[in-house]
């Protein structure tokens, strides 16, 4: 009898065990954006038949809760919701609101989360109408969403985006349109993120981490613990590239605490799955 209670009570408080610094009965979670490569021949041996499976493996290895891609054709996003069964995924194609172009999707693990609403807009002077804004090279797009945690009940409102890589003006003002969407609605928690090709003294880069302008952090400057991996997160496939500042970035809304920053660099013998690292960032929230 008695070694029969001493087993219940090791049981009892290894149920009620939780990590160092997380009060018990939180929920984190785990974000991670990662700009996978659109499929092009002219990538040679980098292409992305040869990297598919490179990518399904490490974003099922890091299992984020939360899942923000960009340069997805859509041939990769069919590959990728078949090869990760357990995340639902939201977005169109930039170039016509349906299957045309990249996508920038979300996709979240259905046992985590339930889908509220979702939805597009485009960074230009007319959101709900496929096109490009001011100085961009390309039609450039937000997916969002409303979720509601199925551990707590609490709705979350996820953002993913991919800036253009030409137009100053145009990075600019999609950062001021996302900030604006995040002052929508302050009652629930907002996580942003994407490839924004910015560097950190940038405006668009300024625009969201001043939490007065958008009410955001920069996850890498917030987290409570050291900061993971390298700085940069733009390769070109080149295992030894170590730029020293990113432009793919995390953001959030001060009632999300950073628990951690990382900057994934796994390779499979120096042949990398995308020609940008993966960031993925760790959240706690209150019990």
């Amino acid at each position: 009898m008695i070694r029969l209670l001493i087993l219940l009570g090791a049981l009892l408080v290894g149920a009620c065990a939780h990590l160092p610094g997380q009060e018990a009965g939180a929920a984190p979670i785990r974000a991670m954006t990662f700009n996978i490569r659109l499929d092009t021949d002219s990538d040679g041996p980098d292409a992305w038949p040869h990297r598919k499976d490179m990518v399904a493996a490490l974003i099922e290895r890091e299992a984020p809760d939360l899942l923000g891609l960009q340069e997805v054709l859509i041939h990769q996003k069919r590959y990728l919701e078949a090869a990760l069964p357990r995340y639902a995924f939201a977005g169109v194609g930039r170039d016509d609101g349906a299957g045309a172009g990249e996508f920038a999707p979300l996709a979240w693990r259905r046992d985590r989360f339930d889908l509220l609403q979702s939805g597009t807009f485009w960074l230009s002077p007319t959101p709900g109408t496929p096109g490009k804004g001011w100085d961009a090279a390309y039609p450039r797009i937000a997916t969002w969403a409303v979720l509601r945690d199925r551990r707590t009940g609490r709705r979350l409102r996820a953002l993913n985006t991919h800036f253009d890589h030409v137009g100053g003006q145009a990075r600019a003002e999609g950062a001021r349109m996302i900030a604006e969407w995040v002052a929508r609605d302050s009652s629930a928690p907002a996580i942003v993120m994407g490839d924004f090709n910015a560097l950190p003294d940038s405006p668009p880069y300024r625009i969201l981490a001043d939490t007065a302008t958008s009410g955001l952090v920069d996850t890498r400057s917030a987290s409570r613990t050291p900061l993971y991996g390298p700085p940069g997160t733009f390769t070109g496939f080149d295992i030894a590239t170590a730029h020293d500042a990113p432009i793919d970035h995390v953001f959030a809304t001060r009632d999300l605490a950073v628990a951690a920053h990382a900057v994934v660099t796994q390779h499979w013998g120096g042949r990398l799955p995308s020609d940008h690292y993966p960031v993925v960032v760790d959240f706690e929230q209150a019990p």
